[in-house]
């Protein structure tokens, strides 16, 4: 498994979850498929848009790599903005998606991709990247664990 650690990309693995997602719908009985009014929808997509751009944004403003396959490039520990909520508001922002997805979609199952995308991203994604922080930025790094969640 460590052979997949910083390989997949995160996008590829959240259009994966989706797609499960869709088949999942698709071929549930209708009692397991609900409406959502899209008033929903466009929130929780919208929230994830800002969480994703304000985290982005931060890490071309601090001159630091965004490239998740390419951790050890990292320059500068990012810990302001949505970084102060959130160690992984980029990977936060893809769940998000797929929780309006999901609302778009209807299906009552949904939360098991969502669980499915954080456990792949944070052992195959979070994790090592953790590492490596770790050796780049030593006991700022940890403290900011201390302080941060991984998620939210």
């Amino acid at each position: 498994m460590a052979a997949l650690e910083l390989k997949v990309p995160p996008p590829l693995i959240a259009t994966l979850v989706a797609l499960a997602l869709y088949a999942g719908a698709r071929i549930s009985p209708d009692w397991l498929n609900v409406t959502i009014p899209f008033f929903w929808i466009g929130l929780v997509l919208a929230i994830a848009m800002l969480v994703g751009a304000s985290a982005v944004l931060h890490f071309f403003r601090a001159g630091t790599t965004v490239h998740p396959h390419c951790p050890e490039k990292s320059r500068v520990l990012v810990a302001r903005g949505i970084y102060r909520v959130s160690r992984n508001p980029m990977y936060l922002a893809l769940l998000l998606i797929l929780v309006a997805w999901s609302l778009h979609l209807g299906w009552l199952l949904s939360p098991l991709g969502w669980g499915l995308f954080v456990v792949c991203i944070t052992r195959f994604q979070i994790r090592p990247e953790e590492r490596v922080l770790t050796r780049l930025f030593g006991d700022e790094y940890r403290d900011y664990c201390q302080r941060v969640r991984r998620w939210l």
